[in-house]
């Protein structure tokens, strides 16, 4: 089993955070490679909701545990290639932006060799290249509903 943690920052409020890290119709800009998000039986901020995700012809089930609006969300996730939990924590700092923590663990040999993978380094695709990805979408938002 692999497990790693990746904090960032984001200047954005964490309404603005979350509802951007939840809208499934827009994950693809931030989230490598994949094409598509088929098959929801709900909204992607409650618990027992499901929704398959596709990286061209690879699929990954993805079920969401639990969730706390706007603060958390734990989702279960599964292909041969990377398969296991996240978490996600969102916590609203004293200036308004917020400090987001993503956990994976993974489950299986394959995917602990290819979580390692994605765990190295901020190369775009990596955990840490997604999450920057990620912030510069929202800042960029978020600076975009303030201005006048």
């Amino acid at each position: 089993m692999g497990a790693y943690e990746f904090t960032i920052e984001i200047a954005a409020p964490v309404e603005q955070v979350f509802a951007l890290w939840t809208d499934l119709d827009r994950a693809g800009e931030w989230i490598g490679g994949l094409t598509s998000v088929t098959d929801r039986t709900g909204p992607p901020d409650r618990a027992g909701t499901t929704y398959v995700s596709h990286f061209g012809p690879m699929h990954s089930p993805t079920e969401i545990l639990e969730a706390d609006p706007p603060r958390w969300l734990r989702t279960k996730f599964g292909s041969w290639l990377l398969r296991g939990e996240t978490t996600a924590r969102f916590e609203p700092l004293p200036d308004g932006r917020t400090r987001l923590t993503q956990t994976f663990k993974t489950i299986g040999v394959i995917p602990a060799i290819s979580s390692r993978l994605f765990a190295l380094g901020s190369y775009e695709g990596s955990f840490r290249g997604e999450l920057r990805k990620f912030a510069s979408i929202v800042e960029r938002e978020a600076a975009e509903t303030r201005a006048p």
